[in-house]
């Protein structure tokens, strides 16, 4: 391999990017609809509010066990470092092959696309020239990961800011105009019969989405200064964060809507913005630059870290070979980058392929629930065989079977919606995968021999 791919990434960003890049990629458009889905979930508006609650305290022990994988292992590849520490490496190989092919491109396409929809809000753009302005989103924020992770982990954290600025807006100001009326009347206590149970459980299980992404830090610790201090650390700050970020804005939205209005609104958050003194009158610009910076924050966060599973993939030989290259001046992996922003763009031209490639999330998912189960081997294996981490998940093995738990609700979620392309698609990973990887392992084997 030449100079440029066995070139290390320097530790270069601290617990602030951390924290970034997980709420970056958590906070994204997702929460611009999930308030009348969980509301249409729960059924009244104190289920709502306990379901974001309960919703995100539930996700904080995935938080706790990718804390204690990356403390263990602080090197760049996420899950997929995991799965090979767990000594699984076919399972390694599958996380990067679905990752690079069914879910990270296609999200960075499905993005930029919805940054130039909400920019249709003031300037008309439709067709080619919007699909031209969001390649171009992408060729930005492309050059700036590529040029500098400084850099780029800066601009991360500022515009992770930014975009948490206007949520504390609407919170701080719909917190001095709330009707009580609306927050309780619609949340009888008789509800905790069984049926106000299934539709707390319900609401639940609803909110699961909006608090997706808050590890995506792990695929950038072999980057991150002091790792075994600040992963840790950064992501257990970042489940916080968005659990109070979000159960602010459903507290508000209880206080200022009706369960039914919000169960109605195809745009909950401009509902809301709406019935704000001051600012009503300007409700659909506020939303839209909210939504601008948001989706924005979530492009530049995936762009940032998504293309570290397969530089990682690759100096192990199971990818191919190129996409383990360092630029020998601005210190990134390059060649990784271009390759998956490339991938984007293309399906930026292919938006029906990019809905196609949605139905992998099942995939996805059990990805997860397989990188939370790693744990229990890796536990298993020992300080004498290299597991040794300086952050030890609490609760034993509670944590890790909250985390499955959770993750295996929103693959029955999945399971239900589209059954048929779901086991389809996970079918296609692995007839596809598997293949190529005893290719790459035999190569492999035969040029140690």
């Amino acid at each position: 391999m030449s100079e440029q791919s066995t070139q290390e990434l320097g530790r270069k960003l601290g617990l602030g990017a951390v924290i970034a890049l997980g709420v970056g990629t958590t906070v994204g458009s997702g929460i611009f609809s999930s308030l009348s889905e969980v509301a249409n979930a729960a059924g009244s508006s104190l289920f709502l509010v306990l379901a974001f609650i309960i919703g995100g305290l539930l996700q904080i022990p995935a938080n706790f066990v990718y804390s204690e994988l990356a403390s263990a292992y602080p090197e760049d590849g996420g899950q997929y470092v995991y799965f090979r520490e767990a000594g699984s490496r076919p399972l390694a190989f599958l996380c990067g092959w679905i990752s690079f092919w069914a879910t990270d491109p296609p999200s960075i396409s499905i993005m930029a696309l919805a940054i130039v929809n909400y920019l249709a809000f003031f300037i008309p753009v439709h067709g080619l020239v919007l699909k031209l302005i969001a390649v171009a989103f992408v060729l930005i924020f492309m050059c700036m990961h590529l040029r500098s992770v400084e850099g780029g982990g800066t601009f991360q954290t500022f515009i992770t800011a930014l975009k948490i600025l206007p949520f504390a807006l609407v919170i701080g100001l719909g917190l001095f105009h709330l009707h009580t009326d609306l927050l309780l009347s619609s949340a009888p206590l008789s509800g905790f019969s069984s049926g106000g149970m299934t539709a707390l459980i319900a609401g639940v299980a609803a909110t699961t989405w909006s608090y997706d992404g808050m590890g995506a830090a792990c695929y950038m610790s072999g980057e991150i200064k002091d790792p075994k201090k600040n992963m840790p650390l950064g992501l257990i700050l970042t489940a916080v964060v968005v659990l109070v970020l979000y159960a602010g804005l459903t507290f508000v939205a209880s206080g200022m809507l009706s369960i039914d209005e919000l169960a109605a609104s195809e745009a909950p958050i401009a509902l809301l913005a709406s019935k704000l003194p001051g600012i009503g009158h300007f409700a659909g610009t506020i939303v839209a630059v909210m939504a601008i910076i948001v989706v924005i924050g979530s492009l530049s966060s995936c762009i940032m870290y998504q293309p570290r599973i397969e530089y990682a993939m690759a100096k192990d030989n199971l990818f191919f070979k190129s996409f383990a290259k360092v630029h020998p001046k601005y210190e990134t992996p390059y060649f990784s980058i271009i390759v998956q922003c490339a991938v984007a763009i293309v399906l930026i031209f292919a938006t029906d392929l990019s809905a196609l490639l949605g139905y992998f999330t099942m995939v996805a998912l059990l990805k997860n629930v397989l990188t939370f189960c790693t744990i229990f081997v890796l536990r298993k294996k020992g300080k004498e065989n290299g597991y040794n981490p300086s952050y030890i998940c609490p609760g034993g093995p509670l944590m890790p079977a909250i985390a499955i738990f959770m993750t295996c609700t929103l693959i029955w979620g999945e399971l239900t919606y589209a059954p048929v392309q779901s086991l389809m698609c996970a079918f296609i990973a692995v007839a596809t995968g598997l293949p190529v990887f005893y290719h790459w392992d035999r190569k492999n084997k035969k040029e140690a021999a």
